[in-house]
């Protein structure tokens, strides 16, 4: 199978790289920038002026695009905010543009989103089954992404869209930056340590983009999370006894919004969220438990 990503070079694209090379698939990541292909992994410059992808992506049989300015860097200053809901569109508007360009076009388009969808709640669960909807900055951001995705049917394409959880890996992601304060011995609760973490190991998110690819019946939104979301405080408490580190010391939600900003609402406020689709069709987790993910991380 040949397989386009954009965004490939990121957390979750290296990641669906090396499980797809190592399940004997091609991949064509798109990329800025020139840099030598050797098969399995072929890459394609795109969004430049002497860029032609087109002319190496027909005949491709799935496309995955995680094209986009990652949440987790820097501040969320309004010009940041900015960035982050304009690469998402316009990189998508590029991918939806070459979509239509191929002759050949690929069966499905898996586009990323996010559970950030969902309005942040101590009591609600989310399914994909659920019509709330967020109001706030990534509440809008993700749901416009997804809209502007699904044009892509009017081609005859199948579109999912892979509603992400905190995604957990050692290197990059919310973990490191979870993980600092425990590593100085100051870790601790976070705010009222009641908002949910709905959180997925990285192996299981690219695990599961590979399946919807897989499964011709599976389209629309799809919640990619562990079965076994945690609140804060418990998050904190397993993560500290994975580290070998105390959880004992509070951080104050005046605190973190004095830090962070906006930007504290990834950590202050939460959603307990379900993957029933994935479950639904007979998805296994690989890392359904927190504590056994984190030991994996940490081994």
């Amino acid at each position: 199978m040949k397989v386009a990503i954009t965004g490939g070079s990121g957390f979750v694209g290296q990641e669906l790289t090396k499980q797809l090379t190592e399940n004997g698939h091609e991949v064509y990541i798109l990329t800025r920038s020139n840099h030598p292909s050797n098969a399995p992994i072929h890459m394609v410059k795109w969004l430049s002026d002497d860029a032609n992808p087109e002319q190496y992506l027909n005949g491709i049989d799935a496309w995955i695009n995680l094209a986009g300015v990652s949440i987790n860097e820097g501040r969320w200053t309004e010009q940041q905010k900015l960035n982050i809901y304009d690469s998402r569109m316009k990189a998508t508007d590029e991918v939806l543009y070459l979509l239509e360009k191929v002759k050949q076009k690929p069966s499905v388009l898996v586009n990323a989103s996010a559970i950030g969808i969902y309005p942040p709640s101590e009591h609600a669960t989310y399914t994909e089954n659920s019509l709330q909807h967020g109001t706030d900055f990534l509440a809008k951001t993700v749901t416009d992404w997804e809209e502007k995705a699904s044009v892509a049917e009017k081609f005859g394409i199948r579109v999912a869209s892979g509603r992400f959880g905190i995604i957990l890996g050692k290197e990059s992601g919310a973990l490191p930056l979870m993980a600092l304060p425990y590593k100085m011995g100051v870790g601790g609760r976070v705010g009222s340590g009641k908002q949910w973490v709905s959180w997925v190991h990285v192996t299981d998110v690219a695990k599961a983009i590979l399946f919807v690819i897989e499964h011709k019946d599976f389209k629309g939104p799809f919640n990619v999370t562990s079965p076994d979301p945690k609140q804060m405080n418990e998050f904190g408490t397993i993560l500290g006894d994975v580290l070998h580190r105390p959880h004992w010391m509070p951080v104050p939600s005046f605190a973190l919004k004095l830090a962070l900003g906006d930007k504290s609402q990834l950590v202050l406020e939460g959603q307990h969220v379900l993957p029933e689709k994935l479950l639904t069709h007979g998805f296994k987790f690989t890392f359904p438990d927190l504590r056994n993910a984190l030991q994996n991380i940490y081994a």
